[in-house]
């Protein structure tokens, strides 16, 4: 077709073409992408602050994405040239990076393309387990997830969880798991109760027999893990209807859980640290201070990954307000979508408490204890097994935020600070 007749088939010409591109964008897969910084700005905020913020973004001729894959971003530049999507351009290995990255660089729009593309094509294919395990791997923590509600409606709709195999539907299958494992733990006796009859709803059951024929259809459902290691040997295990191998697994996994993670690992991650960052990392990187020019809040994460898998579940660490600002915050933030050169509390995956007194997330904001300033010691305690996350001033531990009832099941601390602002981390010191 002549050059010409259509924008939209001529504007696909400058995709990826390094021949009418000034910019070379690095993915997390290190492969290497171009485009022109003046569109790319012109169609998306996020590109704008990135490329326009004054800093070496602005004067070089590349940029790095070390969490967005090269095969996400090469639909990210179809739609920003094009302002659509072919259907053909989107597959069952790209669909979730794609819409994962429309997320990072605040397209809505373009994530309303790849739900209806995926309505329409994927429904008559059998990849739904895998596009629903992906996708809640890639991004466990994002409320209001429209391709997420869509697979999930979908796949309960058209396909029995008793045909998909375990392994195909991986942290999905792990949140049924949770479902299964709260209806598991209300059939059994609690351990007080523990002798030769069983309440199930509102009758009562004296016959293992008969607690097994109640329990069975929960069995594959459930992770094993996540119960206490007495209930396991003196209740489930002697019912004999669950496979000796999980049982044998369940118990390994609660006997490694006695270990903990290094006290070396909660100093502050330089890597972490946005492109346009002001932060600055000192004293063995357990002190993060916020540059003069600094007026608005960015954020640092520390080393230290809080994850269920690695430890027994229970974490505290201590911040010290060396030196308060507007409001210096403190909390934990999700691994994965996280802007560190925003405010922690306006995202949706960061949790933190302000020296207002203020406790917030995606901007809802809740009183939580008085407010406080220099030399202050804030003690974070996390507890995995829970979920649920609490703050300690100066020794005074208050509630659980109950409202925080969306943490992820790995979490990192994290601060967000503006100049004047100077705070250091370290391990929970009790006394």
């Amino acid at each position: 077709m002549a050059r010409g007749r259509s924008l939209n088939q001529d504007l696909r010409l400058l995709i990826n073409n390094p021949k009418y591109s000034d910019l070379e964008i690095l993915c997390e897969d290190e492969k290497r992408l171009h485009g022109c910084r003046a569109i790319l700005a012109a169609r998306s905020e996020v590109f704008d602050g990135l490329l326009y913020n004054g800093m070496k973004e602005t004067y070089e001729n590349k940029i790095s994405f070390p969490r967005i894959n090269s095969a996400g971003m090469k639909i990210i530049l179809e739609f920003i040239y094009t302002g659509s999507v072919k259907e053909d351009s989107l597959t069952k290995d790209n669909t979730v990076e794609a819409f994962h990255a429309a997320d990072y660089f605040q397209l809505t729009d373009l994530q309303d393309i790849i739900t209806k593309i995926v309505n329409n094509i994927y429904l008559a294919k059998n990849y739904l387990p895998e596009l629903l395990s992906k996708l809640s791997e890639k991004m466990p923590s994002i409320k209001n997830n429209s391709l997420l509600n869509l697979l999930v409606d979908v796949m309960i709709a058209t396909i029995p969880l008793i045909t998909v195999e375990f392994g195909r539907l991986s942290i999905v299958a792990k949140q049924v798991s949770d479902d299964a494992y709260r209806t598991f733990i209300k059939r059994l006796p609690i351990l007080e109760q523990m002798n030769n009859s069983v309440q199930v709803g509102n009758r009562f059951i004296t016959d293992n027999q008969k607690v097994a024929e109640e329990l069975e259809p929960l069995v594959k459902l459930i992770d094993f893990k996540k119960i206490d290691a007495r209930i396991l040997a003196e209740i489930i295990e002697p019912l004999e209807i669950i496979p000796n191998k999980i049982i044998y697994d369940a118990y390994r996994y609660i006997a490694l859980l006695g270990t903990t993670i290094n006290e070396s690992d909660y100093v502050w991650d330089n890597e972490s640290l946005g492109y346009g960052t002001k932060l600055i990392i000192e004293d063995d990187e357990q002190t993060v201070r916020a540059a003069s020019c600094l007026k608005s809040c960015q954020c640092v994460r520390a080393k230290a990954e809080l994850e269920i898998k690695k430890d027994k579940g229970i974490f505290e660490w201590d911040v010290i307000v060396e030196k308060d600002c507007e409001y210096a915050w403190i909390g934990v933030c999700a691994s994965e979508m996280v802007n560190y050169e925003k405010f922690a509390g306006d995202q949706p995956t960061s949790w933190v408490l302000g020296s207002s007194g203020q406790c917030v997330n995606s901007a809802k904001r809740s009183v939580y204890c008085p407010s406080f300033g220099d030399g202050t010691i804030v003690t974070v305690h996390i507890d995995m097994n829970k979920r649920t996350c609490a703050f300690s001033v100066n020794g005074k531990k208050h509630r659980e935020m109950l409202e925080w009832n969306n943490l992820p099941l790995k979490l990192y601390p994290i601060v967000s600070l503006c100049y004047p602002g100077r705070l250091r981390i370290r391990p929970h010191q009790k006394n």
